[in-house]
């Protein structure tokens, strides 16, 4: 048994300290705010097990074309966001031609199909399973031309990956969404996904269940981080060892330590809305760049990414994704006066960074994520601890792959 910290409670920070301490290890999380209050908070509340490929950059040049242009809402730039990475943003351009994309996709696979089945024990030993709805996600197909796409992905996903969906015309989706206003062509219908109404909340339960367990979240400047002997200290808590689990803040703090991470930044967008009759799933409209998801506080509706170092009070993308969303329903006025913003912590080459931080011995990484820390964290909380446990860890996802 050892002494861990454990910095950040995101859902990765909570994840990895639920993990460790099942192996009998004194934990203390350490959190400048509340659990799942940051990146963890901001997101569609989907936890996925059909997304087993990584988002891969646009790479036509027609869709580039449209990118520079400021024409598409998938992703937004603006010369600082853009510049301010532009490294990092060329890598995961090379990242995304088909050949490093298959091959990242073979270790995100092999991740992302585990999701549903290392939350079920945590929702179950949470008593959270009021948040969460087993029956997946809608993805719409407004025009002909895109449930001809439709159709030709979801065979792929089905030979490809053993990703089961159910293609459904107009007629068959206004059964299953009947608040659903407008004709359109049909959907996809993900049914192994699960969908969270509150994903701050259920970060906040595996929280509790940490500490009913004996850990402690202790508010703390993960910053702080410094040798102490043969181990580390945050503030005036100690370990053995520590595990950086900070996502988007984590390169800041390891550059310390001799590692420099290159991370594409992207931040996304959220506003609730009040709505009478909600959707009964989340509804996925990547057409207009949006996931419309009923939440506790009303219908979320979620937007793509943008390349930018400072938030905007009035995103484009999130006023686009509004219209998308009022053609399709009846939507209210926003629950918040401004919408939320956070930034998701990507790697260049699509894959966490999980493991052995390189010369620093007892110091552990575990965060980049992606747009999918919410879904992987139990996930890769389990690989990290059994890394530290003595296990051989997985060499695509080792920090070592980052020094140069």
């Amino acid at each position: 048994m050892a002494e861990i910290l454990v910095l950040g409670a995101g859902m990765v920070g909570v994840s990895t300290g639920l993990a460790l301490q099942a192996r009998g290890h004194q934990v203390t999380i350490v959190e400048r705010g509340s659990p799942g209050r940051e990146t963890s908070y901001g997101n569609a509340g989907l936890i996925q097990t059909e997304a087993v490929e990584p988002y891969a950059m646009p790479l036509s040049p027609w869709v580039l074309a449209q990118i520079a242009l400021g024409r598409g809402y998938d992703v937004r730039w603006n010369i600082p966001g853009l510049m301010s990475q532009v490294g990092a943003v060329l890598s995961y351009a090379r990242n995304s031609l088909p050949s490093a994309h298959r091959r990242a996709t073979i270790t995100w696979g092999k991740l992302i199909r585990q999701s549903t089945e290392r939350h079920a024990p945590l929702v179950q030993a949470a008593g959270a399973d009021n948040l969460i709805r087993r029956d997946g996600y809608i993805e719409i197909h407004r025009t002909p031309k895109a449930m001809a796409k439709a159709r030709i992905a979801a065979k792929r996903f089905l030979d490809e990956f053993g990703v089961e969906a159910k293609l459904m015309d107009g007629a068959e989706l206004r059964g299953l969404e009947p608040a659903i206003k407008v004709e359109v062509e049909g959907a996809t219908h993900w049914r192994d996904a699960w969908a969270c109404s509150d994903p701050g909340g259920l970060v906040a339960a595996y929280a509790n269940l940490f500490e009913k367990q004996g850990g402690r979240i202790v508010n703390g400047d993960a910053g702080d981080l410094h040798r102490d002997g043969n181990g580390w200290r945050a503030d005036d808590y100690t370990g053995e060892h520590a595990v950086i689990a900070l996502g988007p803040w984590s390169p800041m703090l390891l550059a310390r330590y001799g590692l420099n991470v290159p991370m594409v930044y992207k931040r996304g967008y959220h506003r609730h809305y009040h709505m009478e009759t909600p959707p009964n799933h989340p509804i996925a409209d990547f057409g207009n760049s949006v996931v419309l998801s009923p939440m506790r506080r009303g219908l979320r509706i979620a937007t793509a990414a943008e390349l930018t170092s400072h938030p905007r009070l009035a995103p484009p993308q999130l006023r686009h994704g509004e219209e998308a969303a009022r053609e399709l329903f009846d939507i209210g006025a926003p629950v918040e006066a401004e919408p939320w913003t956070g930034r998701r912590p990507c790697m260049p080459d699509m894959l966490p960074v999980i493991g052995k931080v390189p010369d620093q011995p007892n110091l552990w990484a575990h965060f980049g994520h992606g747009h999918q820390g919410f879904t992987l964290g139990p996930v890769t909380a389990e690989i990290l601890a059994d890394e530290i446990d003595g296990g051989e860890g997985w060499a695509a996802l080792q920090p070592a792959r980052l020094k140069h």
